[in-house]
């Protein structure tokens, strides 16, 4: 029920904004008579195509704290909580970014995922299960893993390519309604009609599963690097031992906004294209073929 309304939640704000930017911009009225306006749509597209993703980075915090009850810490109640505190400090200094609020979550899964807006504001948190079930060199190459996401600005990059992703779905899917309507059926009458709505939601719909497939296959990149970012920070050794222990674990499962940003995630039920992580085994392999120069953080 939390998720439905943070959904919802998210939506309004998404359509709030767009709304707002398109009458600050005077856009936004693509369907002139029966004649498509190729630049107010492209305008529309890309208004509601970046909103949605930069609300959602806007929140993601906010998001995550409530979708997963993760609990910063502020001031630290054992030991276990002042160790997670100083490790992030060490590695964050390290990676040369502003230390990001350290949370704990309350899940017998093992996982742990990285958001924020920027790059010095940012949140990285660990599951119960994760501090319980690894030992501490593998929960410091997790933690080195989480703040490489963060140091390589995965969140904005993600962000981005979303935006556009989207822009191109909105804009491809509304063009193929208003030539199956006004070509291929050769309506003539103003405005939207009922086939021209139809065909916008299968196309978005059909436009969306190939726009997913691209931004998975980047976040499938975006996991080797930050691998390599955190054997650089915690040591190889310890990447791989931590990797090593993710295969003999069933994943957490974390809410959608948050799973590319994971330590690691289920397998896609559609088949490896539509995976947001690359399989252990592979992702062991790159990382023994790195010579120790070549690790880093991007």
């Amino acid at each position: 029920m939390k998720r439905i309304g943070l959904f919802l939640l998210t939506n309004m704000a998404v359509l709030v904004i767009a709304m707002i930017t398109m009458n600050l911009l005077g856009v936004g009225n693509y369907m002139q008579g029966t004649n498509l306006d190729l630049g107010n749509l492209f305008a529309f597209a890309a208004i509601f195509g970046f909103a949605g993703s930069f609300v959602s980075l806007a929140m993601s915090k906010w998001m995550a704290k409530m979708s997963t009850g993760a609990k910063v810490i502020e001031t630290p109640k054992n030991a276990d909580e002042k160790w997670l505190l100083e490790t992030v400090n060490r590695l964050a200094e390290k990676a040369g970014i502003k230390t990001p609020e350290v949370a704990i979550y309350d899940s017998p899964e093992p996982n742990a995922f990285a958001t924020g807006m920027t790059r010095n504001s940012s949140l990285v948190a660990i599951s119960t299960g994760l501090m319980r079930s690894m030992r501490q060199n593998e929960v410091e190459a997790v933690l080195g893993h989480e703040v490489a996401h963060v140091a390589n600005g995965d969140m904005v990059t993600m962000a981005l390519l979303q935006g556009v992703l989207n822009t191109f779905v909105i804009f491809f899917a509304k063009v193929v309604a208003w030539v199956v309507d006004r070509v291929v059926l050769k309506n003539d009458s103003s405005g939207y009609s009922m086939t021209f709505f139809i065909v916008d939601i299968v196309a978005q719909i059909l436009f969306g599963v190939l726009a997913s497939i691209i931004a998975m296959w980047f976040s499938r990149k975006r996991e080797f690097h930050a691998d390599n970012g955190g054997a650089y920070l915690a040591g190889k050794e310890n990447m791989v031992a931590a990797l090593r222990r993710l295969q003999t674990m069933q994943p957490g499962e974390l809410p959608d906004q948050l799973a590319a940003f994971g330590i690691s995630a289920k397998g896609s039920k559609f088949g490896e294209l539509f995976m947001s992580h690359p399989h252990i085994e592979d992702r062991i392999a790159a990382l023994e073929a790195t010579p120790q120069e070549a690790l880093k953080v991007a």
